[in-house]
C-alpha cells in the first residue's frame, strides 16, 4: 500500500508507529469489524469523528469505535453551546479523507482535536491511517502531540 499523508507526517516526526493493513469491506466500515480484522482489542480502535459548533465551527473527536459520542461533552470540550456531525458529503471537502478512512493526523487544516480520556489507559492505540483498510498504531501521547490534541471526556 501506499504511503498515506497521516504516515508521512509520523516518519517526519519520528514518531514511533506501526502500520496494519485489512481488506476492505465495502458493506461494513464498522471500527468493530476493523478491530477484529487487524486482531486489537475494540477498546483501543478509535475513530475519527468530524463535527461543527456553532462557536467555533470545525472540531475533531476520537473515541473508541464501540462508543458513541456524547454531543453536550463534545460542546463543552470545545467551547460550543451546541455541536452536529458533519454530513458525509462534506467529509473529503473538510479534511481530505473519505468516511472509513478519515485520520485526525494529516487532514487540510490544523482543526481543534479531542481524544476520549480513555485512551490514556492504553499503551498505544489504532486510528484510521488516512485510508480505508489501513490503520496506524501509535502511542495516545504521541497522537496528542502529532494533532496538538487534548485528552478529555467525551462519552
Amino acid at each position: 500500500m501506499s504511503k498515506t499523508n497521516a504516515i508521512r507526517i509520523l516518519e517526519a516526526r519520528n514518531i514511533p508507529h506501526t502500520t496494519h493493513t485489512y481488506e476492505v469491506d465495502e458493506n461494513d466500515l464498522s471500527g468493530t469489524t476493523v478491530a477484529n480484522k487487524i486482531n486489537a482489542r475494540q477498546e483501543t480502535v478509535f475513530k475519527t469523528l468530524v463535527a461543527s459548533g456553532d462557536k467555533n465551527g470545525i472540531n475533531v473527536f476520537c473515541i473508541p469505535v464501540t462508543e458513541e459520542l456524547n454531543l453536550k461533552k463534545a460542546a463543552y470540550a470545545s467551547g460550543n453551546k451546541s455541536i452536529e456531525m458533519v454530513k458525509v458529503k462534506d467529509l473529503l471537502n473538510l479534511t481530505g479523507y473519505i468516511r472509513g478512512g478519515c485520520s485526525p493526523i494529516g487532514m487540510k487544516k490544523n482543526y481543534p482535536t479531542y481524544i476520549e480520556e480513555t485512551a490514556q489507559l492504553f499503551e498505544t492505540i489504532y486510528v484510521s491511517a488516512g485510508m480505508r483498510g489501513m490503520q496506524v498504531c501509535l502511542a495516545p501521547e504521541d497522537l496528542m502531540n502529532a494533532v496538538n490534541a487534548v485528552f478529555t471526556d467525551l462519552l
